[in-house]
């Protein structure tokens, strides 16, 4: 029987390694672009959104829907910039996670709206493991973040 000395880093862990600061930072703009446009488009039709927030029966919608979309817009922002990344992402997930207990609760859904709802559900947990993920790294050199720790 042949032995085989396989190197333990394999060769997409290597090109993973030395692009991670590139990496991140694509991560960071294309999670944090979906908070951005959603947040602000909120924020630019409050009105609106805490008309939705009252519909799901949710107490002081006004004061919701400002708070949620200045979350959403100004944690996506930081997110995009790297900038307190840690800190906004974690917002962004506990915006994320009351957005989802509120909108895509799929099992309250009539049966024929409960595939759509839980795709949303799904898509949500996805974004969550992004941020957590943020979370764990960090924003990486190409950040206000990185910036601040060279300083």
């Amino acid at each position: 029987m042949a032995s085989y000395n396989f190197d333990r880093t394999s060769g997409a862990d290597r090109a993973a390694a030395g692009g991670q600061d590139m990496l991140l930072l694509a991560a960071r703009l294309l999670i944090g672009a979906i908070f951005v446009e959603s947040g602000f488009g909120k924020l630019m039709n409050l009105g609106g959104f805490a008309e939705s927030l009252a519909g799901q029966g949710l107490p002081m919608p006004m004061l919701l829907a400002a708070a949620g979309g200045a979350v959403e817009c100004f944690g996506g922002l930081a997110v995009v910039l790297g900038a307190w990344t840690r800190l906004a992402a974690a917002a962004v997930i506990a915006f994320t996670v009351m957005a989802t207990l509120i909108a895509h609760r799929y099992w309250t859904y009539p049966p024929e709206a409960q595939g759509m709802q839980r795709i949303q559900f799904m898509k949500n947990l996805a974004i969550i493991g992004g941020f957590l993920a943020l979370i764990a790294a960090g924003a990486g050199r190409f950040s206000v973040d990185g910036l601040m720790n060279r300083r």
